[in-house]
């Protein structure tokens, strides 16, 4: 396998809901048949050593959280990275295993599992502890070079990002908090690469409950993302949903890059 990128850089994020099911659910159909530079999985739930997976040529690079069976992030990069960090460097946000990030020639690749907020918002006040120290980490690597995020944001950033609004507006991922600490985020100098090629589209969602067959009926929500800097935008050549992608309760997201290695 050629470890070189070329200029044009595929990348993908997929929230599994568990790797180890999603294995017996078509995880590598998707895996060898998409031959992405770059892809990250979010909510893992498991350590390396508890399966027994051929990953190929591809480097890999796993963020298990302290709980197990729980949360975790894993990244699989064809081209060996400059650098690789794990979390954000805050010792309590980083029990999860929630970030990885990779560091390249001209950007950083950040891939990120944001905490859930819960039913009845019981960990809404850490999350925004969480989103302020994250666009700070986000921040400080800007200022160095671009940046490409990628991953379950668990927010749907406006009213056009998810089925029912009205009707989730006190929902965890829908609130008002969490919407503005999204657009707190964008005004950062990050863009949201979905909405830059399709502002306007409708329908397009990346997870649906497993209750009242929502995926057959697409009552959706859009809240897995791929973020890049200012300084990237005129390099997105495409923003996609792998929506026809089964295997988890969310659905692959990818992004295309052209840059000038």
């Amino acid at each position: 396998m050629n470890t070189q990128m070329t200029s044009k850089i595929r990348m993908a994020s997929w929230n599994v809901n568990g790797l180890r099911s999603c294995m017996n659910k078509g995880f590598m159909d998707f895996f060898n048949g998409e031959n992405f530079d770059l892809l990250s999985l979010q909510e893992i739930k498991m350590n390396r050593e508890q399966g027994d997976f051929d990953f190929g040529d591809y480097h890999q690079f796993w963020n298990s959280a302290e709980k197990k069976g729980y949360s975790g992030t894993a990244v699989f990069a064809k081209k060996m990275p400059l650098t690789v960090t794990y979390g954000m460097g805050i010792s309590h946000h980083d029990r999860e295993g929630r970030i990885i990030t990779l560091e390249y020639e001209s950007f950083y690749y950040v891939t990120i599992y944001t905490p859930n907020s819960k039913h009845g918002l019981l960990r809404l006040d850490y999350r925004m502890e969480w989103e302020d120290d994250f666009r700070a980490y986000v921040s400080g690597l800007a200022s160095k070079k671009g940046v490409v995020i990628c991953g379950d944001l668990n927010v749907a950033h406006t009213e056009i990002d998810l089925k029912n609004p009205k009707s989730n507006v006190k929902n965890a991922g829908f609130t008002p908090e969490e919407r503005e600490k999204m657009t707190t985020l964008l005004d950062a100098g990050f863009v949201d690469t979905f909405r830059y090629k399709y502002p306007d589209k409708l329908g397009a969602y990346t997870w649906w409950s497993y209750m009242n067959q929502a995926r057959s009926r697409n009552a959706g929500w859009r809240i897995d993302y791929f973020l890049v800097s200012e300084s990237l935008k005129d390099a997105v050549v495409e923003a996609g949903i792998h929506d026809q992608v089964m295997g988890s309760d969310h659905c692959p997201v990818e992004l295309v890059l052209e840059l000038n290695d």
